[in-house]
């Protein structure tokens, strides 16, 4: 995949991450909210068609980076023909430089039911070297309660496998706070996943989003929201969560991420440390240049733009193009682009680094922003720290374990008001 660059000259590359929209599954969840669903092949067979446009479309523009890992995410990427992903593995090396195997962290989500030996292998030769398996819950009447297709066991029979194949990478997501769930509940899923020993395990609560099944079940007017677990057993799971993986070796890296020594997410890490990233496919979010923008959601709009404008890619004049700026956008498939401000890269820096228990550094804060972060937080670090909610050293703030329980307010504290806007 790599291009013939030398060591010397992948010194000077900004570091890029890539992400790949596949929104596909099987049969949508009840609870999930994310954009996607079942379709036929034929659809699926355009998308990818219309995926394969866009991607090429960067080519000649990004001289500037090296890509140092990818996410395929979705829907469920595994349900599709692997024949696709391959392709689209192979799409992504003509036109992005990457840096050298060993330092390259490949993942795709996987669901149980919906991957075999051929599928795994197909990946696994395409460079693919993390999977995430979308499990949740380890009880059959929690999984169909959420509407999953798969039972535990075609879980663990798929996981086994996996891990026969050769995949030593592998994140399982897990979800708690689920309507009738209680303690012992979670913790029998959580010894459970530990005995198969992944490297990574992501803990996230349930979210309630408009639009769900759940939300009309659960919502503040739902007829059975008494069933959601209260605030007191959600924190009491969420504190037992670190105090049993960390028992058994699992680091928290970030609020609810947890992995063996080395085996952090790194394309994760990009959202939380301001690394550029690049999203493909509708609905994917991107960050480069320190501008945000997303594809449109439109399903239709991203097929017609991207294989039907593709032509005129040919006769645009490039000279009016720098081709090493990424925001060209060839199709008009881009929404909502902002430039942000320097109080809005400060805000991010603060908000999304602190999310990781090692918190952020006072001297990159300088260097990014050639500014103290004392002149600008200086006082709502000092009452912080005298809540017990941060630790401040030498160089770095962090959450404390009280601060992580509350951390949605503590958080917020970093969002400036109108008075405090710096240019």
């Amino acid at each position: 995949m790599n291009k013939d660059y030398s060591i010397e000259q992948r010194t000077w590359k900004k570091d890029l991450r890539l992400y790949v929209h596949v929104p596909f599954c099987a049969k949508k969840c009840d609870y999930c909210d994310f954009l996607s669903g079942p379709s036929d092949e034929e659809s699926i067979k355009s998308y990818f068609e219309a995926l394969y446009k866009e991607i090429k479309s960067y080519e000649g523009r990004t001289h500037d980076y090296i890509v140092s890992s990818i996410f395929i995410g979705g829907g469920t990427p595994s349900c599709v023909n692997s024949e696709y992903i391959v392709r689209l593995l192979k799409e992504l090396g003509k036109v992005f430089d990457f840096v050298p195997d060993e330092n390259r962290e490949i993942t795709i989500e996987v669901n149980p039911g919906t991957i075999d030996a051929s599928k795994l292998t197909d990946y696994k030769n395409v460079g693919i070297n993390r999977l995430s398996f979308g499990l949740q819950s380890s009880h059959e009447h929690e999984l169909k309660l959420l509407g999953r297709i798969h039972s535990y066991s075609e879980f663990e029979e798929n996981y086994l496998l996996a891990v026969e194949l050769g995949f030593n990478n592998i994140n399982i997501d897990l979800m708690s706070a689920l309507p009738g769930q209680d303690l012992k509940s979670w913790e029998e899923t959580l010894y459970r996943i530990i005995k198969l020993n992944p490297k990574h395990i992501s803990a996230y609560s349930l979210m309630i989003e408009e639009g769900t099944p759940f939300y009309e079940k659960y919502g503040p007017d739902g007829e059975y929201k008494d069933n959601l677990p209260s605030e007191e057993i959600e924190l009491l799971i969420y504190r037992r969560t670190k105090e049993i993986l960390l028992q058994y070796g699992y680091e928290r890296y970030e609020i609810s991420n947890y992995a063996k020594k080395g085996y952090e997410c790194r394309h994760n890490m990009a959202y939380w440390e301001g690394i550029p990233y690049l999203g493909f496919g509708i609905g994917s979010v991107s960050f480069i240049e320190n501008t945000r923008f997303n594809n449109t959601n439109s399903l239709k709009e991203y097929q017609d733009a991207a294989l039907y404008c593709h032509n005129n890619i040919m006769s645009t004049n490039m000279a009016d193009v720098d081709k090493n700026v990424l925001l060209y956008d060839f199709y008009g498939i881009r929404r909502d682009m902002i430039s942000l401000t320097k109080s809005q890269l400060i805000e991010e820096f603060m908000i999304f680094g602190l999310r990781k228990t090692k918190g952020i550094s006072k001297s990159k804060f300088f260097s990014r922003f050639g500014v103290a972060i004392d002149e600008i937080y200086g006082d709502i670090l000092f009452r912080l720290k005298n809540e017990g909610l941060i630790i401040i050293d030498k160089d770095a703030v962090w959450l404390t374990d009280y601060g992580i329980d509350v951390s949605n307010r503590v958080l917020s504290e970093f969002l400036f008001d109108k008075s405090e806007i710096y240019s």
